[in-house]
């Protein structure tokens, strides 16, 4: 106990409580006076029951990569089920950003706008068979969930220690709702039959932490065309092109529709003045 009188060494100040969200997996649920996403706290049970069924890790409690996929897990339900970004606990507001495979930051405010989903696809379009734009918040979380009711997500490897807590993560479940979603440019439906097996990715994230243990900052690198890979691993996806309207096209349609988009990519590499002979011809003139 130091003297009375004598100031107390800053390297002797106590360390940060840690907060509840790193040691329990569910500790944002129990939050009161919350704007939730349905109205009320989502009901995880069957989500955790199938976490420790199908987990491949199983963290000493008190570790660091307990602590750390405990607040991945409640940042996950705030960002996912609290509809008020300021009613976030996980994070630090004035400095939180979120990125993915080094894309533009995005903030609690973006994310409640496009939807976690989207949020981690980079609000890009996965060629061909996704486009974040076409679903929105709600639709991408329809989608997702009808394919996969239950989508577990594990800590496997911990690189380094906060303030940048560097880790490997895994995220499984298991496809058993059809896939369908729709796109533009042109027109058409992209479909898989569900097929019963699993999903399974992996990924890197650098997370920059407070003193006080809130996100200032997650960078996420996966690969996200795995997903959907995976999703067509045993039936390839099927489109169906169609009409302005939304209806499916006849297949004479479809041809036709083909052709006359064959003709104006024609014309228009005739006016091009990088085509094959364009040198000849305008010589010619």
């Amino acid at each position: 106990m130091a003297p009375q009188g004598d100031a107390i060494p800053a390297d002797s100040a106590p360390a940060p409580a840690i907060p509840d969200y790193m040691t329990d997996p569910n500790a944002v649920l129990k939050d009161q006076n919350i704007t939730w996403r349905n109205k009320r706290a989502p009901d995880y049970t069957k989500v955790n029951a199938e976490f420790e069924k199908t987990k491949t890790t199983n963290h000493e409690a008190g570790s660091l990569q307990w602590l750390v996929q405990n607040l991945v897990k409640n940042w996950e339900k705030e960002a996912s089920y609290k509809t008020v970004a300021s009613e976030w606990r996980t994070i630090d507001h004035e400095k939180y950003t979120f990125h993915v495979n080094g894309g533009p930051g995005m903030t609690a405010e973006d994310m409640l706008r496009l939807g976690t989903y989207n949020a981690l696809l980079g609000e890009k379009q996965v060629e061909g068979v996704y486009d974040p734009k076409m679903e929105g918040f709600q639709g991408s979380h329809k989608l997702f969930k009808r394919v996969m009711p239950v989508f577990s997500w594990e800590v496997l490897e911990v690189y380094s220690g906060p303030p940048v807590v560097a880790f490997k993560w895994r995220h499984w479940g298991q496809m058993t709702g059809k896939y369908s979603t729709k796109l533009q440019n042109p027109p058409r439906k992209v479909t898989a039959e569900a097929h019963g097996g699993p999903i399974d990715i992996e990924g890197i994230t650098v997370a920059t932490v407070s003193a006080d243990f809130k996100i200032e900052k997650l960078e996420t690198f996966y690969d996200p065309a795995a997903i959907f890979e995976q999703l067509a691993l045993r039936n390839d996806m099927k489109t169906e092109y169609l009409n302005e309207d939304g209806t499916p096209m006849t297949a004479e349609e479809s041809v036709t529709s083909g052709m006359e988009k064959m003709k104006l990519v024609n014309e228009a590499m005739g006016r091009c003045p990088f085509r094959p002979g364009a040198a000849a011809d305008l010589a010619k003139k």
